[in-house]
C-alpha cells in the first residue's frame, strides 16, 4: 500500500507530465493539424509537385495524426490517474482491486492495472479477410512474379497510360533512355507479342483462309533487308546454304 508521501510524489509527476503535454500541444499548434496541407508546405498549389514529394508530405501529415492521437491518449490516462488520486483509489487495480507494485507505478505512473490484468499490448498481424479473395485489376505488375501473365495485365495498362507522359525525367531512370518519350517502366518492352520477331497464324470461322500475321518489327526487318539487298543482317547466304528454288535461273 502506498504511503501519503508516495501518492503525493506520483501526483506531482502526473501534473508535471500533463503540463509538459499541454505546452507541447500549444507549441506545435496541435502538430500543425490546424493548418491545411497547402499552408504547411507554403505553396499555392501542389499540382506541379513530383509524386514522391507529395508522398513525403502525406507521410508527414499521417505521422502528425498518429502523434496527436498518441498524446491525446496519454493525456487522458494522466487525467484518469489524477482522478484516482482525488478519489483515493490510486495504486489499486481496477479489475481485482489489489495493490499495484510500487516499481510498476514508478515505471508507468498512469497505469491503472496490475500486470495480470493489464490490457493486451499485442498488435494483431492478421490481414482483412477480403484480401483472400480480392486481386489487383488485370493481374499483377512486373514485380509480381507469382501472378505473372503473358496477357494484358496491370503492367500493360500502366504502360499504355504512361506513353502519354509521366512526371519522371531521364534522370529518374535506372537505364538511360534515348528518347524522352521512353521515360517509363520497361518502355522498350514488346507490345502485343513476346519474341522480337513473332508471327501468328489465323483462320476464318471454318478453319480456312490461313493468314500469317507478322508484327511490325518483323516487317521493318524485312524492309531493311530488301533495302540492303541481302538475305540476313550478316550479309547474303553462302551458295551452299541457298535453296535451289530461290536461286535465279542461270539461263535467264
Amino acid at each position: 500500500m502506498l504511503s501519503n508521501q508516495q501518492v503525493q510524489d506520483f501526483q506531482q509527476k502526473l501534473e508535471q507530465q500533463k503540463k509538459e503535454l499541454k505546452e507541447h500541444f500549444g507549441d506545435e499548434n496541435d502538430f500543425g493539424l490546424r493548418r491545411s496541407l497547402v499552408d504547411s508546405t507554403g505553396e499555392l498549389s501542389s499540382y506541379d509537385n513530383h509524386p514522391a514529394d507529395e508522398g513525403t508530405e502525406l507521410y508527414e501529415r499521417e505521422k502528425d495524426l498518429a502523434l496527436y492521437e498518441h498524446y491525446q491518449i496519454e493525456l487522458a490516462d494522466i487525467d484518469k490517474g489524477l482522478k484516482a488520486i482525488e478519489e483515493g483509489n490510486y495504486g489499486k487495480c481496477e479489475v481485482c482491486s489489489k495493490d499495484i507494485p510500487y516499481e510498476r507505478l514508478e515505471a508507468m505512473p498512469t497505469t491503472r492495472f496490475c500486470i495480470d490484468h493489464s490490457p493486451s499490448q499485442h498488435t494483431s498481424d492478421d490481414r482483412p479477410i477480403e484480401e483472400s479473395v480480392l486481386r489487383t485489376s488485370f493481374g499483377g505488375f512486373v514485380a509480381d512474379k507469382d501472378h505473372e501473365s503473358v496477357g494484358y495485365d496491370g503492367e500493360d495498362s500502366w504502360q499504355d497510360v504512361a506513353r502519354y507522359g509521366t512526371s519522371d525525367t531521364p534522370a529518374d531512370q535506372v537505364q538511360p533512355t534515348a528518347d524522352y518519350n521512353d521515360t517509363y517502366i520497361e518502355a522498350q518492352e514488346n507490345v502485343g507479342y513476346v519474341e522480337d520477331y513473332e508471327n501468328f497464324a489465323g483462320v476464318d470461322l471454318y478453319g480456312d483462309s490461313v493468314t500469317i500475321y507478322r508484327n511490325a518489327k518483323y516487317e521493318n526487318y524485312v524492309d531493311m533487308l530488301e533495302e540492303e539487298g541481302v538475305q540476313t543482317i550478316l550479309g547474303d547466304l553462302p551458295a551452299s546454304e541457298k535453296e535451289p528454288y530461290v536461286e535465279e535461273d542461270s539461263e535467264d
